[in-house]
């Protein structure tokens, strides 16, 4: 190969500058555009500029960071979004997406910024946020046992104004309560009541939902198809859910928690070999979540060791909650002392590690407890693993360290529900779902490579005693490694290597559905649900 004269070389990085000046002022140019038609779409009892925030507004920086929830997505490498529409009425979702889709402008949909991967409101192309946490109305009708509830909700405030109202309703949804309503509820929303009643998309009776060519539509208009796949499909690819109409759910006035721990040198490994074959067992009102993690022993020999935590909610009291334990999980030996009575809306602080007599107005604070750097994985299990399986698992998590699992039974309602019922597909058949939980304090690229993949480490193996055919995988649960979609010509393909581990055979009905009523994929993420290829 020649080597280029000096002359060539100035010409060449002359027309490279000249390449890209034109490309940045094309796309400001488009910006500018956007901006315009933005302004041009407000309503005028519901002016949008006071919604608007760009760069250059002072504000920025604090509105874009208030909702990031994982701290690997605040560096000063991660992209970041032309313009944050703080969205304060339906016209300006409505105007956000005629504007978004007239422009060809990548929108990302923010509800609380739970998002593990920070696809809601990071992108590589040029991009813009829809900000949802300004639409947070929470309606409670008692008369119809429902409510109204606006995607920029947090379930903290779900749970709180229903609480208000009753001391004997709540709602089966997650137990972070600032994790943001309108991707909990799409992506399918457990908790520990989900023996009992189920998951949050088998509770919801109806939607609003602003479609790709700006109508707001409710179940009746947007027909029984789409109602179908903004329950567990992930609302963003099909549309902007400004609110879900949901079916409360009967609580007694006294539940009962507790947790438990023990460690290998208590007999853990016996003691979680028992777990496998109860929990998925045990009577409906009964949830028991087991949490591994490596600890310092307390032998004199020191080292590291296995505790399991064996934290519970339970529908009723402690005495009925004795009785059933000690019958059918006495290694466990659970006893009184062990066992806190309260009310449903203080076994939510419980279960937030907050003491239950904390005054429940903490569940309105918006803002977690701590931010971390994280990454989340996904499993389910088939079949309980033997002792020896589990005895090797303990030296695989010790010489890692930092990752650590959190195993939720399920059995009871969720092997009731047809597995096509919502396109949420892991039902009868699963003991439990494994979440992979890493969490570190330094930041950088180094040091989240090096976490990142400690947890797949771990995953892999995890491989022996899992699902497999596909390797099934929690949609709130996002995880990048499962594949990406590029959104070209090879969508359909990219989507579906993520899609069946998701969907299983619901993804193919989630496409029709996105084919039909967003044909141009205007709706897109780096894990959306794809349209068909033609």
């Amino acid at each position: 190969m020649g080597v280029l004269k000096p002359t060539a070389i100035s010409w060449l990085s002359i027309l490279l500058l000249s390449i890209s000046v034109t490309v940045i002022s094309q796309l400001d140019s488009v910006q500018e555009a956007f901006l315009q038609c933005l302004l041009d779409n407000s309503h005028p009892s519901h002016p949008i500029s006071s919604a608007i925030f760009t760069p250059q507004n002072s504000s920025y920086s604090s509105v874009l960071q208030s909702y990031i929830r994982n701290l690997r997505f605040n560096e000063t490498t991660t992209p970041k979004p032309f313009l944050i529409l703080t969205s304060l009425h339906q016209s300006h979702i409505q105007a956000a997406v005629v504007c978004g889709k007239k422009h060809d402008l990548q929108m990302k949909i923010r509800s609380g910024g739970h998002d593990y991967e920070g696809l809601s409101y990071v992108s590589t192309v040029p991009f813009f946020v829809l900000d949802m946490f300004n639409l947070r109305a929470v309606d409670i009708d008692m008369a119809t046992e429902s409510a109204w509830v606006q995607s920029g909700a947090i379930l903290g405030e779900v749970y709180y104004r229903i609480a208000e109202k009753s001391k004997t309703h709540g709602f089966p949804a997650g137990v972070c309560p600032t994790v943001g309503v309108g991707g909990h509820f799409s992506g399918g929303g457990y908790g520990n009541m989900m023996r009992k009643y189920g998951l949050s998309v088998d509770n919801i009776i109806d939607a609003q939902l602003v479609d790709v060519n700006g109508r707001l539509h409710d179940r009746k208009s947007m027909g029984e198809d789409l109602f179908w796949a903004i329950r567990g499909g992930g609302g963003a690819s099909f549309g902007v859910i400004l609110a879900y109409k949901i079916k409360l759910v009967r609580v007694p006035e006294v539940v009962t928690v507790f947790s438990v721990q023990k460690t290998l040198e208590e007999n853990a490994t016996e003691i979680v070999y028992k777990w496998q074959h109860v929990a998925p067992n045990f009577p409906e009102d009964l949830f028991v979540r087991l949490i591994l993690d490596v600890v310092n022993s307390s032998s004199s020999t020191g080292g590291k060791t296995i505790r399991a935590s064996f934290l519970s909610l339970f529908l009723g009291d402690s005495k009925r909650l004795l009785s059933i334990m000690n019958d059918s999980f006495p290694e466990l030996g659970l006893s009184k002392s062990d066992c806190i009575e309260t009310s449903w809306i203080q076994s939510v602080l419980y279960w937030t590690n907050f003491s239950v007599d904390t005054s429940a107005e903490v569940l309105l604070n918006r803002t977690p407890q701590t931010l971390k750097f994280l990454k989340r994985k996904s499993d389910y299990v088939k079949e309980p693993i033997p002792k020896d399986g589990l005895e090797w698992l303990w030296k695989r998590m010790i010489e890692l360290g930092t990752p650590w699992l959190i195993f939720n039974p399920y059995g009871g309602r969720m092997a009731e529900i047809s597995a096509s019922e919502t396109p949420f597909p892991h039902r009868a058949g699963n003991l439990w779902k494994i979440q992979y939980v890493t969490n570190w304090n330094e930041a950088g690229a180094e040091a989240a490579d090096h976490y990142i993949n400690l947890t797949r480490k771990l995953h892999g193996y995890m491989t022996g005693f899992v699902s497999k055919n596909p390797r099934e995988a929690f949609l709130n649960y996002i995880d990048i490694d499962l594949g990406v979609n590029h959104n070209g010509k090879a969508s359909y393909w990219e989507g579906r290597v993520y899609g069946i581990k998701y969907f299983k055979s619901n993804f193919n009905r989630l496409v029709q559905i996105k084919t039909n009523v967003d044909p141009g994929n205007f709706f897109r993420h780096e894990q959306g649900i794809p349209t068909l290829s033609y």
